[in-house]
Parts: C-alpha cells; sequence; structure tokens
C-alpha cells in the first residue's frame, strides 16, 4: 500500500512540475546593420521582456552595414533583417525572385551626428565648405541623406572629387570611420550614438549638430524578410511586430532616463548618465517612430533622395516591397 500511495505522489508531483514548465521559446535571428542607441526600441523590446512574452528569443547580429546585412538574410543566416530599406530595394531591382519585404518601421529621420574637431556652438552645415567629411558608404541611406540636406543647404558636393564645396568621402569603411576621424583622415565625420559621445568623452571630437535636425522624414530604419520567408511565418512576424509596437509605446511614453535605463545592458560601456543624454538628443531630433506602419509617402521621399543621389532608376511598387498588415493589427 505505501508503495501504491508513494507511486502516486511521484505521478502527481511530476505532473505539477511539468505544467509549471514555460512554453519554449522561439528562436529569431536578426541581423542589425550596426549598434546603436539609434535603434532603442529593438533593445527595450529584449530587455523588457517584451518578445519573451509572445514567445520569441531574440539573437542580435552586428552586420557592420546594409549591404552585409542583406548578404546574411540572402544566405539564410539569418532570419530577419534591419537596416535602411533601401537595401530591399536594390534587391527587388536587381531581379531577385526571393526579393525582401519591409514589414516594421522603426526609425523616420537620420540618426548619423555630424562629429568636428573643434567645438562650434553656432555650428551651420554652411561652416563645411571647403571642408572634408566622412560620409558612409556608397548607397548607403546616411551617404545619401547628407549629400541630400547639404545640397538643401546650397551646398555643392563632390563624392571623393575635389573641387565642389563639401567632399564627401565614402573610401572609409562604416564601421571604422571613428578610428580613421580619430587618425586624421577628414575635416568632420558621420557618426551614430553612443560612439559620437564616446569621441566626445575622449576628447577627440566634438558633436555639432544632427543630420536628422536636417533631413525630411524618411523610413530611415526597418526590419524586413524574404518574401518566402514573410509567405511562411505570418504569425511569428505579427507577434514580433507586436511586441515591437510595444516597445516603441515604451520608448515615446517614458522619460530619457527609464528609456536608458531600459536599454543600459546593450551599452554598458556608457554610463547611464551619458546614455540618458544620447537619448534626449535622439528624442530631440524626432527619430523614432511611435508605430511600426510603414508610410508610402515615406518610402516616395527616399526613393527621391536615392534619385538625387543617382543611386536609382526604377521605382519599385509599394505593396511589392512594404507589408503592413501586421503593424495594422499591432495597433489594433
Amino acid at each position: 500500500m505505501k508503495k501504491v500511495m508513494l507511486g502516486l505522489i511521484i505521478m502527481v508531483v511530476s505532473f505539477m512540475m511539468s505544467g509549471c514548465k514555460k512554453p519554449k521559446l522561439e528562436k529569431i535571428t536578426i541581423a542589425e546593420v550596426t549598434h546603436s542607441v539609434f535603434y532603442a526600441p529593438q533593445y527595450v523590446a529584449i530587455s523588457q521582456g517584451f518578445f519573451k512574452e509572445v514567445g520569441l528569443e531574440v539573437e542580435l547580429v552586428n552586420a557592420g552595414g546594409a549591404d552585409k546585412v542583406m548578404a546574411a538574410l540572402l544566405s539564410g543566416d539569418v532570419d530577419i533583417g534591419f537596416s535602411g530599406p533601401e537595401a530591399t530595394i536594390y534587391v527587388y531591382n536587381n531581379g531577385e525572385e526571393n526579393y525582401m519585404v519591409n514589414f516594421a518601421q522603426v526609425t523616420k529621420r537620420d540618426g548619423s551626428f555630424i562629429v568636428g574637431r573643434s567645438k562650434n556652438d553656432d555650428f551651420k552645415l554652411t561652416d563645411l565648405k571647403g571642408k572634408s567629411i566622412l560620409g558612409g558608404r556608397s548607397g548607403g541611406m546616411p551617404l545619401m541623406n547628407l549629400e541630400y540636406v547639404l545640397k538643401e543647404a546650397g551646398l555643392s558636393v563632390g563624392r571623393d572629387t575635389p573641387g565642389s564645396d563639401v567632399l564627401v568621402r565614402t573610401d572609409i569603411q562604416f564601421n571604422a570611420m571613428a578610428g580613421a576621424f580619430v587618425q586624421g583622415e577628414a575635416d568632420f565625420t558621420t557618426l551614430f550614438e553612443p560612439t559620437a559621445l564616446g569621441l566626445e568623452k575622449e576628447g577627440k571630437g566634438y558633436v555639432l549638430t544632427s543630420v536628422g535636425k536636417y533631413s525630411p522624414e524618411v523610413p530611415f530604419t526597418s526590419y524586413y524578410v524574404t518574401k518566402d520567408y514573410l509567405s511562411k511565418n505570418s504569425e511569428l512576424l505579427q507577434k514580433f511586430t507586436n511586441a515591437l509596437y510595444k516597445a516603441q509605446k515604451f520608448v515615446m511614453e517614458k522619460s530619457d532616463e527609464e528609456v536608458a535605463k531600459a536599454i543600459h545592458s546593450f551599452f554598458s560601456e556608457t554610463s547611464l548618465a551619458d546614455l540618458t543624454e544620447v537619448i534626449k538628443r535622439y528624442r530631440e531630433a524626432d527619430v523614432w517612430c511611435e508605430t511600426p506602419y510603414f508610410k508610402e509617402e515615406g518610402l516616395n521621399r527616399l526613393m527621391d533622395i536615392m534619385i538625387e543621389a543617382s543611386e536609382l532608376d526604377k521605382r519599385p511598387k509599394f505593396t511589392d516591397i512594404v507589408d503592413n498588415r501586421f503593424a495594422e493589427e499591432a495597433i489594433k
């Protein structure tokens, strides 16, 4: 009898323990174009457990450039790409059958800052006249948008060619621009945060202005997947977008310090005070989207900039490279 009772107890305890087990999380890998506070909503969604709440475990891979993000996605090494949507336009126009589809927008303005070698509290874009600046990779949105705002300021731009008002250099890799600037390359550079603030703290550069301050509203950074992945994983992408939207609302509603605390683990080398200052800079530049909804007028404006930069000769149809149904459902 004792053996029977013991067996029953073991069975009940085993059943209770199995019932307490957490459901297994579905793992997804994201290739981010770079690691920056500019992407605060993404880190909030991870740190605050919003992805886990919907059953997702997210792994981040820093690809170091939109071209490398695209390569990782096309090879199947990652599930989701995160960069400027210009990369998806290039792939579509190149005739790739399994092209990319944007499903959630995160930023709506340029997130880079102009860094100089001396402090200038009265800096104007026209101060770049006769100077050189590191602008990033040819075909990348940071470079094209920089050239756009310089032209809007009445300056002529020479890409890697002296003779214009501003020499914009594209010969330095995106992730190497800060180091190249410190080593004496160019008079100015553009950098994302917290890299720009890091140079300031070291006394090796000074943040002069936000490029986003001068730029129009465009879909500067978005999430995208291959057409095949989209067709097979709609439920997963809906969960992902739901969690992202919750993080976007967090960033919009919380204070700069609260957002900084939420993402500090991703930028542990930066003090909380400095991280709060960076959040403030980005908020003042109005870079973050309030929802994941991808606006058609923004994409048209982005393609205008690409055409102006001689990087685009054919506009893809909006509904071919953007699917807003996940964003629309999340917002509901």
